[in-house]
């Protein structure tokens, strides 16, 4: 007999306790059948070739100083560099995108070939997610690749969410340039 599973917040909070939860396979079929359509866009492409430009050849030392400026702005009234990543259209455009959601998506941010934010539909805590699994299980995956994380508690949105992370290719050279992760509503998908 099969049974199916089924879970609610309390479920996925005493779950978040002792540890993460997988995270459902509908996660990684709900970015794949509603966010690849629009991913891998001229728009977003464009972005990150463009900040790739800016920041290749970036020391680790100057990743990790805008990095630690990044973390001080965060609540602060003065927001250099927070206020130009999140000014940019791109950041708009990912607004955009959660907001036609239906709640379904709580955050997306886009990283360049550095893991640095290229945009994001909200501030992220930190500016450089390069040394984390989101981009290194996405990005260093190469083309193609999708990570789905586990369901967490996420800070920055407040919610239980879990992350599907997606590499990025430019079209016209077959390179991967960047990645994308996209903070999905754990209780849309149980």
């Amino acid at each position: 007999m099969i049974r199916k599973l089924t879970f609610s917040l309390p479920v996925i909070a005493a779950a978040s306790i002792a540890g993460a939860v997988d995270a459902p396979p509908a996660m990684k079929a709900f970015v794949e059948s509603d966010v690849m359509s629009w991913a891998q866009s001229a728009r977003v492409i464009s972005a990150i070739n463009v900040q790739n430009s800016q920041t290749a050849g970036a020391s680790i030392d100057q990743i990790q100083e805008w990095d630690s400026q990044w973390r001080a702005e965060v609540g602060q009234a003065t927001q250099p560099l927070i206020g130009e990543v999140m000014g940019r259209p791109l950041s708009v455009f990912l607004g955009e995108q959660v907001a036609a959601s239906g709640g379904r998506i709580t955050e997306i941010f886009v990283m360049d070939a550095l893991g640095l934010n290229v945009a994001a539909s909200d501030v992220t805590s930190d500016y450089w997610q390069g040394d984390e699994d989101k981009f290194s299980r996405s990005f260093g995956a190469g083309a193609d690749a999708v990570f789905v994380d586990e369901v967490e508690f996420d800070e920055s949105s407040q919610t239980y969410q879990g992350q599907v992370s997606i590499s990025l290719t430019d079209p016209e050279t077959g390179q991967v340039i960047g990645a994308m992760t996209i903070g999905l509503n754990a209780e849309a998908f149980f």
